[in-house]
């Protein structure tokens, strides 16, 4: 009796700490707590983020190998399950069973802030679904660590991901973004990523660029220059080991293309391309509207009769 009346007055965000013994788990209120886990460094992770892993009925995790060194770093011995793209499906509602229960279960991704690349979207959808409450317990992220540090504008920023592995549809992907007004953020792996840089000078046009590796690891590098440049780096450097982000600044303050120039473009795209598909492709370059691009593409093939 008297232990429940301890418990009952406990906080639930607090641990209580008694000298000469273990930390005591807090009382978690019943929920899904997001917990954002290190990027490299064992040391970026929070206060209350060790309190939640530490005193959550369940951790759920991509790889339980991965989690387990920081288990092992910060003495936590809750229970792990596997939860990825592969068995999300089948882990789901062993989860909402468990919430169901009145259970704190924690979610991490195997670095940075889950949600964010990585598996999880589809648990929070259902959770909230089933009348449970998301907690997130933020922390590291490899996009905003890049975009800190990569010294291009940070007030506006669209966070990308990964790109297409193929050429083509990367450009395709590329020239989507080309016209966003903010910093762009991507995720890349290193034996793409010389390829992919030059799609991007190439797609995006001279834009200023920062490749961030190993952020917080101790190989930690940030290399700045035009996507060109680093482009060409790369390529001759060879593919770079690690995590990359590659942040590219927003698109620049270029004169407007004169109308003679659009003229030219568009009479030229006409030669090869219908009056559809060479609209298309000149607003995917330039950047302009379809629409704007197809009314003058027909008063030009109008004149051209």
């Amino acid at each position: 009796m008297h232990h429940n009346a301890m418990d009952d007055r406990r906080s639930s965000k607090t641990a209580e700490v008694r000298h000469g013994s273990a930390v005591e788990p807090a009382r978690l209120a019943p929920g899904l707590y997001v917990v954002a886990t290190p990027i490299g460094n064992l040391q970026d992770i929070t206060l209350r983020a060790i309190e939640v892993l530490r005193s959550a009925a369940l951790v759920l995790c991509e790889d339980t190998r991965v989690t387990r060194k920081l288990f092992d770093r910060y003495d936590l011995a809750t229970k792990l399950l596997a939860y990825h793209d592969h068995n999300a499906a089948s882990v789901r509602p062993r989860v909402l069973e468990e919430l169901g229960k009145g259970s704190a279960v924690a979610l991490v991704s195997d670095a940075g802030t889950p949600l964010v690349s990585d598996p999880g979207f589809k648990l929070v959808e259902a959770v909230i679904a089933a009348g449970h409450r998301v907690f997130p317990i933020p922390g590291a992220s490899a996009a905003l660590a890049a975009l800190v540090s990569a010294g291009l504008p940070s007030d506006r920023f669209f966070f990308e991901g990964f790109l297409p592995p193929k050429s083509g549809a990367r450009k395709t992907r590329l020239a989507e973004l080309r016209a966003i007004p903010a910093t762009l953020i991507f995720y890349e792996s290193g034996p793409r990523l010389s390829e992919s840089l030059a799609d991007m000078a190439a797609t995006l046009g001279p834009r200023n660029a920062a490749v961030c590796r190993e952020l917080t690891k101790a190989f930690e590098e940030v290399r700045r220059g035009s996507l060109a440049e680093l482009a060409s780096h790369y390529d001759a450097a060879g593919a770079p080991k690690g995590e990359i982000v590659v942040v590219t600044s927003p698109p620049g303050e270029e004169a407007p293309l004169d109308q003679t120039d659009l003229d030219a473009k568009i009479t030229a795209a006409l030669k090869k391309l219908s009056l559809k598909d060479a609209s298309a492709a000149i607003a995917a370059e330039t950047g302009l509207s379809r629409k704007e691009i197809y009314a003058r593409a027909l008063a030009l093939a109008g004149k051209e009769k």
